[in-house]
């Protein structure tokens, strides 16, 4: 999952995205408001949510965030302020926030929110993911093969989750790259095809040996 930090204090920018990042997110950073809305604007289909400071240059994150709904933009956005005034909140949410924190915060509460968002646009999808003897737990983090654990990396873990939410879709290289890496990754890089090949071999016993297929020049399905 990707996700955009649009936030000016660098300290905290970076302790956010180094924490995220060993939770397995890709993460990308802007601190500027108005660079954020045109990031957001050409590149919305490749984040997952959009973790947005009020206290923004050039734009703030109330303006950012009405200006993305208005354009009809429907990712998550978690407001961060320093603001507790009901009014202030109030305020966010009819500007179209999905979900605010009042700093100072913990980062499990941040980290809670964001699996909370994340699990909003599947409200349809049930809470442990399956195709025949596969169960992922998002939230527990966890893998099972026939009912045995299995031992994934984070960006496996990641891979699989991508894919149980798309069954028997054809998914091709560019929309994992945008998804699970941040912005500026070399997408020339092979990483994919090795994740893929390396999950593959993790899932190679029972009904789902060869389920993850390769669709040659494309990219692959997970056959359901």
């Amino acid at each position: 999952m990707r996700i955009l930090i649009v936030e000016d204090e660098a300290k905290l920018a970076d302790a956010l995205s180094r924490g995220l990042t060993a939770k397995g997110y890709a993460v990308d950073i802007i601190d500027d408001g108005e660079k954020a809305l045109t990031r957001v604007s050409i590149h919305h289909d490749d984040y997952d949510a959009v973790i947005l400071d009020l206290m923004l240059p050039s734009l703030d994150g109330l303006a950012v965030c009405r200006s993305l709904r208005e354009r009809d933009i429907v990712t998550p956005v978690l407001v961060l302020t320093a603001r507790a005034e009901t009014e202030t909140k109030v305020e966010l949410l009819l500007s179209g926030a999905d979900d605010y924190l009042v700093k100072p915060f913990s980062f499990e509460e941040l980290l809670a929110r964001i699996q909370s968002l994340l699990r909003r646009p599947h409200a349809s999808v049930p809470l442990v993911l399956k195709s025949g003897s596969i169960e992922l737990n998002p939230v527990e983090h966890t893998v099972r093969l026939a009912g045995q654990p299995v031992e994934l990396t984070l960006k496996e873990f990641n891979l699989l989750e991508y894919f149980l939410r798309r069954p028997n879709e054809v998914v091709n290289r560019e929309d994992l790259l945008a998804h699970l890496w941040d912005f500026n990754y070399e997408s020339f890089s092979n990483v994919i095809d090795v994740h893929v090949k390396n999950l593959r071999r993790k899932l190679g016993a029972g009904d789902r040996a060869d389920a993850l297929e390769t669709v040659r020049g494309i990219g692959y399905r997970l056959r359901a």
